[in-house]
This record gives structure tokens, C-alpha cells and sequence, in this order.
């Protein structure tokens, strides 16, 4: 998971870039990049951290252009600790791309025997994005034949992307001297929204991001979702036009972004993530009534902030006080998109702080948006319980985590989940927990496509069906013996 944004202005896109980042950066915190385009020369910035601390005036001042891409980046490939792998990542030819991507290959081991042995080209980290964005080029290369670029050759190229590529990607690149390109994966995995906004005279202005919330705050209108195997490409004078090179596209996007990933203030492939998390709390609450005695709950209390559209939808429709029991220190990251185990564990009890007056001899209802290696939720059990709680009764608006998310999410390893190999009553002695209740798939399911055109959920975490038909036991046996969390 990364947040990215490109835009095509009539004025310096720098800082443009930058705002969008700020509000993307919820989206990944370990590195930041900006690469803007002043005709045919690029300038870019990187560095590790978050965007605030990141970057100084004097970058952003050698940032020239009007055309400028950025990305906020979670590693789920590579080594988060090597500035090198920050994004974006530049090839010098043909004509000079540089390029960002959200999401993950999974043919990354075919695609670096092909660039080196067929393609002739050098890789220099082990990013899949820089797989990416040489795949990109060479396949651009190929097309070709004068000095001029047009729009079909961009295309074509895009379309012998998809035909080599696997898995999820989200991308956005720069082509030197003629323009912006976007394109989306053909199952359209991760999100990719189209926006636009009318500089007078000058023309239209253009952006691309992974969330809707990014154009609404620049004044754009949202134009659309790009649609799964589409290829965008914005020239340098605001002319837009696009195409659908996939052969056979199908939106299945990832359910992780409705549960956990997305602002809540974000609309995604027209649906909205605050809305699907209301409905999601609704079909919790009637799994809840099911399992548990309303009895034995006083108060339900969300684990702020995804989880509490749902924890207030479970309150309301059980008829049960719903109260704030956790306070979040809101300069701690967010715990899940931490890189290793060590550094997520040590960081959750200085992201929240129990009030003991909210606890203090209550049966305690816990609502969290998920529950995947079970360190933030341990730990929040225990909180509850030093802080007085009586019973504590933990459940997740997500089902339970079961397998690897080979997708762009950091969940390589099946041993780290703490539902991989455990029914849910071993789960809720694991987390410390009177009761534990999970949300069902298919409840997970309908309660994010109600009412929308949407008709499949990548959902491989919780079920082991991977969409693309292309993940084998093999590779995920290579995966969790070669990926670090």
C-alpha cells in the first residue's frame, strides 16, 4: 500500500504535490518522493520519513515545472530502510521516464531474469517498482519509430505491460518533453481516480491519486475512477485522452481498502469507505446479537480512528452506550503499516492511552476495524483490563486474517497472523479476551458493494482466493521465505 498523486497544471505543481501528499500520508510512512517536469527536464527529491520532515524550502523550490508526481510509500517490497528504494524511480530512456506505482508484482523473479537476459537492462535495487517502470520503458522503446510521441504508441506500450506483468499496480509516470501517463492494473486491485478543474483561458487541469478525498481538496471534480487495463495520458498542454489496453479487464477491488486502508472520507470505485464501514458495523451488531448476551455488555468503545463509523453503527442498532475509551496520540504512526514486528509492538501503547473512568468495572465491547498479527489487540486487552474492565469482549468488522496478502498489503507470512492455524475461541485466549467476535466474509462482502455496481472484492486474506490466477503455493512458500514484515 502507497498513496500516489500526479498533476498537469498551468502554475508550479510543487507544491500542488506536496499537499496532496500530506493528505495521502496515512497511505505509507516510510519514505516520500516528488519528481516535477519543466519541459523536458526532470527535477526530484526523496528521502526517508514522513512528508512534514521530509522536505526543506530549498527542495522544494529546485522543484520546477508544472507537471509533478508523488508518492508516500509502505514498503511490501524491498527494504523500507534503503533511501535508495524510495520512489520515484528514473530511466534515461527513451526520452526519460520517471515513474510511481502503488500496489505489488508478483512475477518479480520472471520479470528480473527477462530484463537482464532479454531486455538488456540494469536493476539496481531489488523494488519492484523499478521492475516496473524498466518493463515500462522498454515496451515504450519498442514502439518508437521517429522522433514524435503519440498517444497510440503510449498505449500499445501499456497494453505489452499488462501482458508481461502480474499482480496489483496503480502507476503513475512522467515522459519527458510530452506528458503525464496513469494506468491501473486489469483487476483493478488498487485505486486510481481521475480528476479535473478549469484554469480559464489556459485550459483544464488534470491529477490522478489513489484517493478521491486528494481531488476534492484541490478543487478538482472527480472525472471517474480509472477503470481496470485503462491507460491515461495527459499531454503537456492539458489534452487529455485514455484507452483500455487490457484484454479482459474486471474490477475486483481490494476489500482492505473499505475495512482499514482509505479515509474514510474517500470515494472509491463509487463506493464510499464511510458508508461501507457504517454498513459493515450493522452486520457485525447482527453477528454480535447472535454470539454474545446483551447482558454482558455495558459499553462499546471503538480502537480509534477506522473502526469508528462501525463501532457507532454497533452501539446504535444493540441499543448499547457507546463511549470513547482510547485516546490516540495522533504524532504515532499508524501501527499496522510499521515495518517489523518489534518496532509495531513497541509503538501501541504510545499511540493510545486507556481513561480508567470508561473502564472501571464495565463489561467492555471492543470494536476494531481488523485483527491481523494480534500485537495491537493484545495489548489493547490488556489495557482495558489495567484499567478496570470487567469483561472484555474484542471483535473485529473484518473476518479473520488467514492468509498472505500478496497484493500490496505487508502480510507476507502466514505464521505471523494470529488466526492462521486457530479457531476463534484459541484466538481469544491468544488475545487475552472473554469473547471474541469476527465479522463473516460474506457479510464483509455485502456490506461494502451495497448499492454499487461493484460486483467482486479482492478478498484473498480472508479466503485464500487470489484473483489473479496466478499465485501458486510455491510462490508464497518463496515469499515468506524471502519477504520480511
Amino acid at each position: 500500500m502507497c498513496g500516489i498523486v500526479g498533476i498537469v497544471s498551468s502554475q508550479p505543481a510543487n507544491q500542488q504535490v506536496y499537499d496532496a501528499l500530506l493528505l495521502l500520508q496515512h497511505r505509507g510512512q516510510d519514505s516520500t518522493g516528488i519528481s516535477t517536469a519543466d519541459g523536458s527536464t526532470f527535477y526530484s527529491t526523496k528521502a526517508k520519513g514522513q512528508v512534514r520532515e521530509a522536505y526543506r524550502t530549498r527542495d522544494m523550490r529546485g522543484l520546477l515545472g508544472n507537471m509533478g508526481i508523488g508518492h508516500v510509500r509502505y514498503a511490501t517490497k524491498g527494504n523500507a530502510a534503503n533511501e535508495q528504494e524510495a520512489q520515484p524511480f528514473y530511466v534515461n530512456a527513451p526520452y526519460g521516464i520517471t515513474l510511481i506505482h502503488n500496489g505489488n508484482l508478483t512475477n518479480t523473479r520472471e520479470l528480473t531474469r527477462e530484463l537482464f537476459d532479454v531486455d538488456r537492462r540494469h536493476l539496481n535495487t531489488t523494488s519492484d517498482t523499478e521492475l516496473l517502470v524498466n518493463v515500462l520503458a522498454h515496451e515504450l522503446q519498442a514502439e518508437v519509430s521517429g522522433a514524435d510521441l503519440d498517444a497510440d504508441q503510449v498505449f500499445n506500450a501499456v497494453s505489452r505491460v499488462h501482458e508481461r506483468v502480474e499482480g496489483s499496480y496503480a502507476a503513475i509516470a512522467l515522459i519527458a518533453g510530452h506528458g503525464l501517463l496513469a494506468f491501473r492494473d486489469p483487476f483493478g486491485i488498487r485505486p486510481l481516480i481521475l480528476g479535473k478543474r478549469s484554469a480559464g483561458l489556459v485550459g483544464d487541469e488534470w491529477i490522478v491519486a489513489s484517493e478521491s478525498l486528494v481531488l476534492e481538496s484541490g478543487g478538482y471534480e472527480v472525472v471517474r475512477d480509472v477503470a481496470p487495463g485503462e491507460a491515461v495520458f495527459i499531454t503537456r498542454g492539458g489534452e487529455m485522452v485514455s484507452k483500455q489496453c487490457a484484454a479482459n479487464p474486471r474490477l475486483i477491488p481490494c476489500s482492505f481498502e473499505y475495512v482499514y486502508l482509505a479515509r474514510p472520507d474517500s470515494i472509491m470505485n463509487g463506493i464510499s469507505v464511510y458508508d461501507a464501514r457504517l454498513r459493515l458495523g450493522d452486520r457485525l451488531a447482527d453477528t454480535i446479537a447472535q454470539y454474545t448476551p446483551m447482558g454482558d455488555i455495558d459499553v462499546v468503545m471503538p480502537i480509534p480512528d477506522s473502526s469508528r463509523p462501525a463501532a457507532m453503527q454497533v452501539a446504535q442498532k444493540l441499543g448499547i452506550e457507546y463511549r470513547e475509551g482510547f485516546y490516540k496520540n495522533r504524532y504515532v504512526g499508524r501501527t499496522f503499516i510499521m515495518p517489523g514486528q518489534e518496532e509495531r509492538k513497541k509503538s501501541v501503547k504510545q499511540k493510545l492511552n486507556a481513561m480508567g473512568s470508561e473502564f472501571r468495572g464495565k463489561n467492555i465491547l471492543i470494536v476494531d476495524d481488523s485483527i491481523v498479527r494480534g500485537t495491537t489487540s493484545k495489548e489493547i486487552v490488556q489495557m482495558a483490563r489495567d484499567a478496570g474492565a470487567n469483561k472484555v469482549t474484542f471483535t473485529s468488522a473484518a473476518p479473520p486474517v488467514r492468509f498472505p496478502h500478496v497484493y500490496g498489503i505487508n502480510m507476507p507470512s502466514r505464521q505471523e497472523l494470529v488466526a492462521h492455524n486457530r479457531k476463534i475461541p484459541e484466538i481469544a485466549t491468544e488475545l487475552g479476551a472473554d469473547y471474541l467476535i469476527y465479522q463473516e466474509v460474506a457479510d464483509m462482502q455485502a456490506a461494502i458493494l451495497e448499492g454499487s455496481n461493484v460486483t467482486e472484492l479482492e478478498m484473498s486474506c480472508f479466503t485464500g482466493d487470489y484473483v489473479t490466477g496466478t499465485v501458486s503455493p510455491e510462490y508464497l512458500a518463496w515469499v515468506e521465505a524471502n519477504q520480511l514484515s
